[in-house]
């Protein structure tokens, strides 16, 4: 079973709906009891750093969700700010993050002919093959929301990048964690794809 975690921050909703449309049975939990059974998990996050950490340190979850993600080795992909919220830290706030991935998050600077947040459409440009993006067709594209983006401190695990003044990490794979800045509940058909592959392939 996919468990979405539930420590009441997120589009918990409509993640959950994405997953009914591609068939897949998910349950969005904060249960421990439910989150020790899970096969995968995904974590979700929308709006400030800082806030979607000190949530998650609220829910009790961290150390359960360690054990899950970095001993027991369960599929987990983390989205918008729950993407985020995989790195180090963040130029957003003062939490540390999960600091399960070797990454930082950083602030766009403003430019004349960009406007700050990152907000719609835009292209990824996959880096490499894996399970998570089978299937996307040419050109594919989702829906992205955000001020901060990711700098990943190792190459090897970058998935996916898109442009937006700067080039930047939007997807990332180590080993069983995987992580998108954009929303594919957000994203139609390619997010459709994506939890498709989630669901099925990893």
């Amino acid at each position: 079973m996919i468990v979405i975690i539930d420590y009441e921050v997120g589009n918990l909703g409509s993640v959950q709906n994405m997953f009914k449309k591609v068939g897949a049975p998910s349950q969005i939990s904060k249960d421990p009891a439910v989150i020790e059974q899970a096969t995968k998990l995904l974590l979700p996050g929308i709006g400030r750093f800082d806030f979607c950490m000190q949530a998650l340190k609220r829910s009790g979850l961290i150390p359960l969700l360690q054990k899950k993600v970095l001993v027991e080795k369960t599929p987990t992909l983390g989205i918008c700010v729950g993407f985020q919220m995989l790195a180090e830290k963040s130029e957003e706030g003062v939490e540390p993050g999960l600091g399960w991935l070797p990454a930082e998050v950083k602030k766009f600077k403003s430019q004349a002919d960009l406007k700050v947040p990152h907000m719609g459409w835009n292209w990824v440009k996959p880096l490499k093959d894996s399970k998570l993006l089978q299937n996307f067709g040419e050109e594919p594209r989702f829906y992205f929301a955000h001020s901060y983006y990711m700098e990943s401190g190792v190459a090897e695990y970058n998935l996916l990048q898109t442009d937006y003044g700067v080039t930047f990490t939007s997807a990332i794979q180590k080993e069983n964690l995987y992580g998108v800045q954009f929303h594919p509940e957000k994203s139609h058909k390619f997010g459709m794809t994506l939890f498709k592959n989630f669901a099925e392939n990893l």
